[in-house]
């Protein structure tokens, strides 16, 4: 895995404004925020000749070949792990442009996930989540929240973790979300509103799921030699992992639900970037839910198991704290787009793009993602 590091560079990223309502295709809404990418490494679409394209997503290879005019893809491939696929994707960029399979990948996402998906027409289409269907769904479980509230109950019961400090996960993701225009939740919100909001699937309120969006996401993943050529900063790509959690397909059924995929990813992405959590300037971590938020935080390295509900308290997560998390607001409070809005964020943090939301001298950061049942991914970068 250290023949990887630093062979890449994420040299072009894109968004579309995220909303609540839209009559655009996901489709319309990848290529929008693609050619937004593509623009932004200095390149036009037949300059393109790989693609990982969502594998959750209705969009595929040929949808961008018809629409760019590109002769071919020299390298197509997908990343099926759910939440966990955008920033497992940069693995699989990185692999195709080290060896030279290709030049510049594109990794597109598009999502009309308020207007055209609503979670209650999507889990039928939702092929992950026939695993389930054994343990999980005799009892009535059927949505993401009721598949992980289980898993924040255990390290509740288990360490002492309490709804409070969700809420202070929810409203970090808030403070930063108001310093960004382009996120969909930008009303300041208190611990006690969180505590206020409904009850979707004890222990989770409301306020701690994520969002329903429409929007797009895309980066450019080059070779690194050539991002020495290309209009942007390089932004390498250091360190990167996948992993699964022990039992994949049931998450009931594991010696321990409090244990991620990621806790395998992480110390094999901190030892190929060579860095160490200490160096870590900005975090962007998947927040499907508050609890893997904290969870991850965990498995990360951060701090032990059972210590993440008191490492988030203090405004250390916030900006200006030791590890400042989500910075765009996240899945929470900026907009769901899988995690790919994730990476957009950091490559913004480190080419020190962010405005009012800046870290100051970020230079090193990382993403992770979260799959369907606890599959986790994660890329370490840094700023050239």
């Amino acid at each position: 895995m250290s023949t990887l590091r630093n062979r890449a560079a994420v040299t072009g990223i894109g968004e579309t404004p995220y909303t609540r309502g839209t009559d655009k295709s996901a489709l319309r809404l990848t290529l929008e925020a693609s050619l937004t990418a593509i623009a932004d490494a200095g390149l036009t679409p037949r300059d393109i000749d790989g693609i990982v394209a969502y594998a959750s997503g209705a969009v595929v290879a040929e949808d961008l070949l018809t629409n760019f005019g590109s002769h071919d893809f020299r390298f197509s491939a997908t990343t099926p792990l759910g939440g966990a696929s955008a920033v497992a994707a940069l693995q699989c960029a990185t692999m195709a442009v080290s060896t030279g399979v290709a030049t510049h990948v594109l990794v597109p996402l598009g999502r009309d996930g308020y207007s055209g998906a609503r979670i209650h027409r999507r889990l039928g289409q939702m092929r992950q989540f026939h695993v389930v269907s054994e343990f999980e769904a005799p009892v009535g479980a059927n949505a993401p929240a009721q598949y992980y509230a289980p898993m924040a109950r255990r390290h509740m019961e288990l360490y002492g973790t309490t709804s409070e400090q969700f809420a202070e996960v929810a409203r970090t993701m808030r403070r930063h979300a108001t310093l960004n225009d382009n996120a969909l939740m930008r009303t300041p919100m208190t611990v006690a509103d969180h505590q206020a909001s409904r009850m979707i699937a004890d222990p989770f309120r409301l306020l701690d799921c994520c969002l329903e969006s429409d929007g797009g996401a895309a980066v450019v993943v080059s070779g690194a030699d050539h991002a020495m050529d290309m209009p942007r900063p390089r932004v390498l790509l250091s360190g990167m992992g996948v992993g699964h959690p022990d039992s994949p397909s049931a998450i009931t059924q594991r010696p321990d639900m409090t244990r991620l995929g990621l806790a395998k990813a992480a110390p094999r992405a901190f030892e190929m970037a060579g860095v160490t959590h200490a160096d870590i300037d900005v975090a962007e971590i998947y927040d499907c839910f508050t609890y893997t938020v904290i969870c991850q935080l965990e498995d990360l390295g951060f701090c032990a198991k059972g210590e993440g509900g008191p490492f988030v308290e203090g405004g250390r997560i916030g900006l200006g704290g030791v590890l400042p998390t989500n910075t765009h607001g996240g899945l929470l409070s900026q907009a769901h787009v899988a995690g790919l809005n994730h990476v957009v964020e950091l490559v913004r943090q480190l080419r020190g793009d962010c405005g009012a939301r800046q870290v100051d001298n970020a230079e090193v950061g990382l993403v992770t993602g979260y799959g369907d049942l606890g599959d986790g991914s994660i890329a370490i970068m840094h700023r050239d």
